[in-house]
């Protein structure tokens, strides 16, 4: 059962992974910018972190072969929209819904293997599965690099598809439910706040780039977006069954956890995004070599995961913690300062770091957070975190991209201008990023602390 599990998730993130070398190409064929071409990445996030606390609801009310099993024909389906998409609009139609079904299955993941282990074990659990799943954006990109440079983008989603199709015969062959349903309608009003909320604030910082910071479009999604996330933050505290339970951030750690998060995930994203538009239109690498220079970065975060988890269990998280953010800022740092003459050896290096310093913060980090809820709180804890964590990535891709476009602009370029502008824009992308990534250091040094540590907090 969790292989199936394990196996739906590998595949939602390879789906993700794989649009990074592919998107200067995409950008090409239908003659598009860096700030439209981010939507492919942050509108992911978002519909990702638009379902997260749905799947609180239907964890609750579907069986878990029914929710798998329907989770991945919706994802069958928008993979071969964007497999035969004649337009940009349309392949993002596609990517919609494939976020659709991987904001389901990614928490869905999580929930079972929390359901399944016991509180000491999980740490171990978590990371293993971060091995498996961690192999998907080692080779993600080089076969996707590979495939464009022969075939094209579109040839990655017509891979995906029939390792799509046999994950789900063997899950309506061999899937077991797990748990319990409980009834409950869906609250359409919160759904309905959530999606104009977090997404008017996207829209509105992603048309900064193309219409500036002041123009009404940007200021009039904005102001929209945070009306209606004001009042889905209020319906959700004021509701006996909310639809998104964020009373669990009354717990302490708990809130301490998610707000780390956010704030890695808000600077982290973006490199899968601006990396490789580098590498191809500043370098003039190809997308398959593209991938090959990401490639180490996500094998050692595999690598790490299992060992993350296992010091996890032993030490608890502070001192990893520590560790990975500061690796991720230094990594970050260094790209911030790699200019437009950069050697490929150099920016791998400094991927590298990103990645493997994020295999000692997100399993440690959130296993500490979700370990201090009460045992039935577990699956909103999920969800609260897996919300902040995509909706802070998606929102920081647009932001980081929008910065760079302005500033490869003033630089007489744009996101498909000069080299020079390109890696100016690139440039400035990163050193927000690296901002972002010492503010997490610092709030890990502050609040984090191991498990004797927190023996006098209370827990909900």
């Amino acid at each position: 059962m969790i292989a199936i599990i394990i196996a739906g998730g590998f595949i939602t993130i390879l789906n993700q992974t794989v649009m990074s070398p592919a998107l200067p190409s995409v950008m090409r064929d239908f003659g598009i910018t860096a700030a439209d071409g981010q939507w492919l990445t942050s509108i992911f996030l978002l519909v990702n972190g638009l379902m997260v606390p749905i799947t609180a609801w239907l964890i609750g009310r579907y069986t878990t072969r029914q929710l798998f099993i329907t989770s991945m024909l919706c994802f069958l389906a928008g993979t071969a929209v964007c497999a035969v998409s004649p337009s940009f609009m349309i392949l993002l139609g596609g990517r919609v819904l494939q976020a659709v079904s991987a904001g389901i299955l990614m928490p869905f993941a999580i929930v079972i293997l929390m359901l399944v282990f016991p509180k000491e074990r999980r740490g171990f659990a978590l990371g293993m599965a971060g091995v498996v799943m961690g192999f998907a954006p080692a080779f993600g990109p080089t076969v996707a690099g590979w495939l464009v440079d022969e075939w094209g983008w579109k040839y990655i989603f017509w891979g995906i598809m029939p390792l799509t199709v046999i994950v789900i015969v063997l899950a309506a062959a061999l899937l077991t439910n797990v748990g319990q349903k409980t009834s409950g309608k869906l609250d359409v009003a919160s759904v309905a706040m959530s999606t104009l909320g977090f997404g008017g604030l996207l829209f509105g910082f992603s048309s900064a780039g193309s219409t500036g910071w002041i123009s009404p479009q940007t200021l009039g999604a904005i102001a929209v977006g945070a009306v209606f996330s004001a009042m889905f933050i209020r319906r959700q505290l004021s509701r006996d069954l909310p639809l998104l339970d964020l009373r669990v951030l009354k717990n302490s750690i708990f809130a301490d956890a998610t707000v780390i998060t956010m704030v890695v995930s808000a600077g982290l994203t973006v490199g899968a995004v601006i990396t490789p538009i580098y590498l191809q239109n500043v370098l003039g690498v190809s997308a398959m070599r593209s991938g090959i220079l990401l490639m180490p970065g996500a094998l050692l975060m595999a690598a790490l995961s299992p060992v993350s988890g296992t010091l996890f269990d032993k030490f608890g998280p502070r001192a990893l913690c520590i560790v990975g953010i500061s690796a991720l800022a230094v990594g970050t740092t260094m790209l911030a300062l790699m200019g437009a003459h950069a050697s490929e050896m150099y920016i791998c290096l400094a991927y590298t770091a990103r990645m493997g310093g994020i295999a000692f913060v997100n399993m440690p980090v959130n296993t500490w957070g979700i370990n201090a809820l009460d045992h039935s709180r577990i699956a909103h804890g999920n969800a609260v975190n897996n919300t902040g964590r995509l909706i802070a990535g998606s929102i920081g891709t647009a932001v980081l991209v929008t910065i760079m476009v302005i500033i490869g602009n003033a630089h007489g370029g744009g996101g498909a201008g000069s080299a020079e502008a390109t890696a100016a824009g690139v440039s400035a992308a990163y050193l927000g990023a690296a901002a972002l990534t010492v503010f997490a250091l610092i709030l890990a040094i502050i609040k984090v602390r191991d498990t004797s540590e927190n023996e006098d907090e209370d827990e909900l």
